[in-house]
């Protein structure tokens, strides 16, 4: 019997002693794998190097430095983007036309735009009103409109031509009815950007900080649907609001990466909409006599006018630099005796008929 028992004991330490060389051999195991699982690589965007960094008063610096140019005449590739339907995913983009442009502090512009050698339609602002001809297209959207700058005439829609379409697609609009959305005084704010004042002169307030946007790589290198990681300073420009609260008025991107460079100006209204969204390329050296190192491609988005433009400038040395224009350059004449279209009439009798 006392054998019997300690063959028992044996045996059971012997079991015990077996199950738990098993268990470290699992547990060695899992943490093996465990191990291989945790030191898994998994792609995610590159952060783009070396990423600069620059204090408010050098942002300034740089915004002041792009504003120093007081005028500019060259020959632009300008594109237009309808996105009155872009609720839908839907978007008409136009054949790249050719343009030649003025613009001149303040808020001075001239515009001609071709197609093929024919005028589409020609635009100016003297700072405070603008004009826009409207040539060829529809024979409802041939006239010659006049407004004030600084005047709300509300959110503007192109008008869509009549006809059948897909479900799911909007008439396509004329070409030209997009171009009515178009306000010159728009061109001259994205071609020369305001410079910023001493907060004792503008009243204005600046707030820097640090962004970082995952975005498609745009790098020669790069491949096809790659996406990186974009370091940007946001300079914001905020004014007096309503009781007392600041308002944002203007937001100001800077590419951090190998270098400071303006990338995008945002303007909101008085309600803090987005107003104005403008893109900006890399710089380059515009002019042979007076030179200017500034943006060379330049995208503007307006929202609430359901348009979109992108321009690059055809021969970036040939532009003229500074040179100081007569103010008739920028009052356009309607020479082609197009049906003339007063918005400033029209705001004042609709507010007179408003019940």
């Amino acid at each position: 019997m006392l054998n019997s028992l300690r063959n028992l004991k044996s045996r059971t330490r012997l079991a015990l002693l077996a199950l738990s060389a098993i268990s470290l051999l699992s547990f060695s195991a899992c943490n093996g794998l465990l191990g291989k699982l945790a030191r898994k690589q998994v792609g995610v965007p590159q952060l783009l190097t070396p990423i600069r960094t620059a204090d408010t008063s050098q942002l300034i610096a740089e915004v002041n430095r792009l504003a120093a140019v007081k005028s500019l005449h060259g020959k632009l590739d300008i594109q237009f983007q309808d996105t009155s339907f872009a609720s839908a995913g839907i978007a008409e983009k136009y054949r790249s036309a050719d343009a030649d442009v003025t613009v001149q502090r303040p808020g001075k512009v001239y515009l001609i735009i071709q197609f093929a050698l024919v005028d589409i339609a020609q635009m100016s602002s003297d700072g405070e009103r603008f004009r826009v001809a409207l040539l060829k297209g529809d024979e409802k959207y041939r006239k010659f409109v006049k407004g004030t700058n600084n005047a709300n005439y509300g959110e503007l829609k192109a008008e869509p031509v009549e006809g059948k379409t897909e479900k799911g697609k909007k008439p396509a609009p004329d070409a030209v009815s997009t171009l009515s959305n178009l306000r010159p005084q728009h061109l001259t704010d994205a071609l020369l950007l305001k410079p910023i004042l001493p907060p004792s002169e503008s009243g204005l307030l600046y707030s820097q900080s640090e962004f970082f946007q995952e975005e498609p790589d745009t790098r020669a290198q790069a491949k096809k649907g790659a996406r990186v990681v974009r370091s940007y300073y946001l300079l914001e420009e905020m004014g007096p609001g309503n009781a007392g609260e600041l308002r944002l008025k203007r937001r100001i991107w800077f590419d951090r990466v190998s270098g400071i460079r303006l990338a995008r100006v945002q303007t909101f209204d008085d309600r803090g909409t987005l107003d104005t969204d403008i893109s900006y390329g890399n710089d380059k050296t515009l002019g042979e006599g007076p030179t200017a190192r500034l943006p060379a491609q330049i995208e503007l988005t307006r929202p609430k006018d359901q348009y979109k433009l992108s321009l690059m400038y055809q021969a970036p040395e040939a532009v003229v630099v500074d040179k100081e224009w007569d103010p008739e350059v920028f009052v356009l004449q309607n020479k082609w005796q197009l049906p003339e279209v007063d918005l400033d009439a029209q705001k004042v009798s609709g507010a007179k008929n408003s019940p």
